[in-house]
């Protein structure tokens, strides 16, 4: 079994939801030499989160965000983590409820995702800087 690793900072991405699939595949090229493997993204952030779905229809980000707000509203009352701002302690309760990694399986050097599937990365901050993911690949 052979096992490959990176960690890359993805550029800074606006609030909301990012296919980054594209980034992923370009960092680990080894991928392609996998035939029977699985690949894990891992966030190294608390205010960001990672998820699989749609790729082609970008008004699915568009209500992923919307969504979000509506289901984890800025300024309640009961937040005591704001040192940052209103998004401070929604960020990290939408990191928390979408999750820090995902994992895909490697079929023949290629990932095995469904064909309207994508890798997102979720930015719930309003100024984040960019991202740091770790991107591990491992098979035969």
């Amino acid at each position: 079994m052979n096992f490959y690793q990176t960690e890359v900072r993805l550029r800074s991405f606006s609030r909301g939801f990012h296919l980054v699939t594209t980034e992923v595949l370009n960092a680990l090229p080894e991928i392609k030499a996998i035939n029977v493997g699985m690949l894990q993204v891992f966030i190294k952030h608390t205010s960001a989160s990672l998820t699989i779905n749609e790729n082609a229809d970008p008004t699915v980000r568009l209500d992923f965000e919307s969504h979000m707000n509506v289901m984890v509203p800025e300024n309640q009352p009961y937040y005591k983590h704001d040192y940052e701002g209103a998004d401070d302690m929604p960020a990290h309760i939408k990191s928390s409820l979408m999750g820090a990694s995902v994992q895909i399986p490697i079929t023949n050097g290629q990932l095995n995702l469904g064909i309207w599937q994508g890798i997102y990365l979720c930015e719930h901050r309003d100024n984040a800087s960019g991202r740091h993911i770790v991107i591990t690949a491992f098979g035969n």
